[in-house]
C-alpha cells in the first residue's frame, strides 16, 4: 500500500465511524469579532493531537497556533538531541485507535513491512515527519508565527488571547500544549548564571552552535538524558574534552518512568487522592531518571568523554579566558558549561501567563502534605480539574480561569504522564477532550433546549400507504455475494 493509498483509506475508515455528526455546537459572536470555540497554542505532537479529537466530537471552529515556522513545531528540529524516540515504536495515542493513522502505517506505507521489523527505534526527524504528514492528512487548521503573550477575560467572548504581533483572538476555551516548560522555564544555577557572561554557558534547552565548541574543554552538569545528548553532540563536533558531572554520588541505573508505562497508571493516575497523587509522584521525581543505554554508549564511546558522579558545581568563576570549577571532586577547567539541570514550575516567568498567574491554584493552595513528605517543587505545581483546566487560588475570584487548560509538563502531578509525554497521550489527549466539550455543552444547555425545543425534522412525511411496497422494509433478500476483497 502506497502513502496516497494509506491516505485515501484514512478519510474512508473515518467515514466509517462518522456519528454522530451532526453539527450541534451554536455560533457564538462578539462585537470584537470572530469567537473560536478553542484555541490551541502550541502545534507540536499535543496540540495536533488535541485538535483532531475536537474535530472528532464535531467541534471544528478552532484554530491551533505555533510560534514557529512551518514544519519546525515542537523540540524536534531544535533542542531535542536524540538520536531516536525513547519512547518504544509501537506508540499510540495520535491515532485515537484507527490503526491507519498510526506511525506504523505511515511507516510501512513509504518503506515496507520488513524495514519496519528491521527499525529498533523511530529516529527523532522522522518522527517530526510523521506530525508534519498528520497535520496535513487531517486537515489541523494551523496558523504559524504566532506567539501569545497574553491571556485575558472578555466579556461575551470569554477569553482574548494577544500575540506579540499585535493579533488578538477571542476564544471560548484555551488549551496551552506548551511542551515540558510550559508551566515554568529552563533552571540554570545562580552559581553559574551569576557567575559568567551569557556567552559562556547555555542550557540544553538553548539553541547551541556545537561547531563552535570544537578543540574546546566543555563542562555538562546533569544525569538524566538531555545532558547525555548534548554531551554527545559536543564530542561528535570534535571537543577536545566533555567531563559530565553528576550531583549524586551513584549513578543512576533505574528508570522509574517506564514503571508508569501501564494502563492502571496512565488511565488512572488523575482518578486518585490528592495524598496518593502527591506520594507517587514525590517518589518519581526524588528517584534520578538515567539516560537510556544508548545514549550512554553514545558518549563512553569517545575516549575523551569522562563522567563524574559526586560532582556538584560548588563555585564557578572566570579565571582569565578560562572557566573554572570547584567541585567536592576538586577543580576543574572548562571553556564552555552545558546544564541539563532542569525545569521550575514557576507560572508567572511564562509570558502568556504572567498576568494572570497570581489567581492560579497551585498545590500550596489547595493542599498540605505530611510534614515529612513537604516538597517544594511539586508544591508550586499547578492544581487542575479533572479536564486540565487552571483552578483559582481564591473562589469565585477568577471564574475565566477554568476556561485554561493546561496541557504542559506542569500538569503532571494533577493528571499524571499524559501532557508532554508520548506515552501518556493515548489516555491524556481524550481526557482533555472530553473535558473540553462537556464544558462548552454544559455552558451552552440553554441554547441546546431552545434547539430541542424548535426542532421539527418530520420523521413520518406521509401517513398514507405506499403503492411501492419496496419502501417498506422486509426480511433480508437474497443477493450474489459480493467477493471483492476490501483493505480495511
Amino acid at each position: 500500500m502506497s502513502l496516497a493509498e494509506l491516505e485515501s483509506l484514512i478519510q474512508r475508515q473515518n467515514a466509517f465511524i462518522d456519528f454522530p455528526n451532526r453539527p450541534w455546537m451554536p455560533d457564538t459572536t462578539s462585537p470584537r469579532g470572530h469567537v473560536y470555540d478553542v484555541v490551541i497554542v502550541g502545534a507540536g505532537q499535543s496540540g495536533l493531537a488535541a485538535a483532531y479529537g475536537l474535530m472528532r466530537e464535531q467541534v471544528t471552529n478552532i484554530i491551533v497556533l505555533d510560534a514557529a515556522r512551518e514544519g519546525e513545531e515542537g523540540p524536534w528540529t531544535t533542542f531535542a538531541r536524540m538520536i531516536t524516540l525513547r519512547t518504544p515504536k509501537m506508540l499510540s495515542g495520535l491515532d485515537f485507535g484507527n490503526p491507519s493513522l498510526s506511525p506504523r502505517a505511515w511507516f510501512e506505507a513509504q518503506w515496507g513491512r520488513s524495514a519496519w521489523d528491521e527499525l529498533k527505534k523511530i529516529p527523532r526527524g522522522m518522527w517530526q515527519d510523521y506530525l508534519i504528514w498528520y497535520r496535513r492528512v487531517l486537515d489541523i487548521p494551523v496558523r504559524n508565527d504566532s506567539r501569545i503573550i497574553d491571556i485575558a477575560p472578555a466579556p461575551a467572548a470569554g477569553l482574548s488571547l494577544r500575540a506579540v504581533d499585535g493579533n488578538e483572538y477571542l476564544a471560548r476555551k484555551l488549551i496551552l500544549c506548551t511542551g515540558l516548560d510550559g508551566s515554568g522555564r529552563w533552571e540554570v544555577p545562580s552559581v553559574v548564571s551569576d557567575a559568567l557572561p551569557r556567552d559562556r554557558y547555555a542550557h540544553t534547552a538553548d539553541a547551541i552552535d556545537f561547531g563552535a565548541l570544537a578543540r574546546r574543554r566543555v563542562g555538562v552538569l546533569g544525569n538524566g538524558a538531555s545532558a547525555f545528548d548534548n554531551a554527545a553532540m559536543a564530542l561528535e563536533e570534535g571537543a577536545a574534552q566533555v567531563s559530565l558531572c553528576l550531583r549524586k554520588e551513584s549513578f543512576p541505573r533505574v528508570n522509574v518512568h517506564k514503571w508508569m508505562e501501564t494502563p492502571g497508571f496512565l488511565g488512572h493516575f488523575a482518578s486518585l487522592p490528592d495524598l496518593a497523587r502527591w506520594r507517587f509522584l514525590r517518589q518519581v521525581t526524588s528517584v534520578s531518571q538515567p539516560p537510556p543505554q544508548d545514549t550512554f554508549w553514545r558518549c563512553k564511546r569517545h575516549a575523551n568523554f569522562s563522567l563524574h558522579t559526586g560532582a556538584a558545581w560548588t563555585a564557578v568563576a572566570m579565571d582569565g579566558d578560562e572557566i573554572v570549577v570547584d567541585t567536592p571532586k576538586g577543580r576543574m577547567h572548562f571553556d564552555f558549561l552545558i546544564v541539563g539541570t532542569g525545569i521550575s514550575h514557576a507560572l508567572h516567568l511564562r509570558p502568556e501567563l504572567a498576568g494572570i498567574a497570581n489567581d492560579i491554584a497551585t498545590w500550596n493552595d489547595v493542599f498540605t502534605p505530611p510534614s515529612d513528605e513537604a516538597d517544594t517543587y511539586l508544591g508550586r505545581a499547578p492544581y487542575l480539574g479533572a479536564g486540565f483546566e487552571f483552578q483559582e487560588r481564591d473562589p469565585r475570584a477568577a471564574p475565566y480561569l477554568r476556561r485554561v487548560h493546561n496541557f504542559s509538563y506542569g500538569a503532571t502531578l494533577s493528571m499524571g504522564l499524559s501532557a508532554a509525554s508520548i506515552s501518556g497521550m493515548r489516555y491524556g489527549i481524550p481526557r482533555l477532550v472530553r473535558g473540553v466539550v462537556g464544558d462548552l455543552f454544559r455552558e451552552d444547555q440553554d441554547r441546546h433546549f431552545a434547539s430541542l425545543l424548535a426542532y421539527s425534522d418530520e420523521e413520518i412525511s406521509t401517513l398514507e400507504l405506499p403503492d411501492d411496497s419496496s419502501l417498506i422494509p422486509g426480511p433480508p433478500i437474497a443477493t450474489t455475494r459480493d467477493t471483492t476483497e476490501v483493505s480495511v
